[in-house]
């Protein structure tokens, strides 16, 4: 179970769940959390930009290149990368804002749910169902 202690969270966590297991539980909840706020809380857009983003993330080696920029995100205390990632995605589609702006004001405004224990029990909970 997870216990989220915002209204807002309660508010998305039905529909983050759901987009989770369409990908099988593989991406992570935050990535997908941040995609929905990113999508205006469209869960078909959301979808759309996930899958364009995981396309994204292996073209041009730019998961690599990622790693190249990573201090710039901790400095700013974006700690999660893939949401790091997903807003350079964003930000080579829409140049208004940086990648670290995004992320910065995304991860200030909405804040980051799912601490790394929900990972954990998704993934211990789709395994569970496969087996059962």
């Amino acid at each position: 179970m997870i216990l989220l202690t915002w209204v807002q969270y309660d508010q998305y966590i039905q529909q983050t769940m759901q987009i989770s297991a369409m990908w099988n539980h593989q991406i992570d909840a935050n990535l997908i959390y941040a995609a929905f706020n990113c999508c205006e809380k469209d869960v078909n857009s959301t979808i759309q930009a996930l899958f364009a983003f995981e396309q994204w993330k292996f073209r041009n080696s730019n998961e690599q290149n990622y790693k190249k920029r990573i201090n710039e995100f901790l400095e700013r205390r974006c700690c999660n990368h893939n949401v790091n990632l997903f807003f350079i995605f964003v930000s080579q589609i829409d140049r208004k804002q940086t990648a670290t702006e995004r992320a910065t004001l995304n991860i200030v405004h909405f804040g980051l749910p799912f601490v790394e224990k929900d990972q954990e029990s998704l993934l211990k909970k789709k395994y569970s169902l496969k087996y059962s």
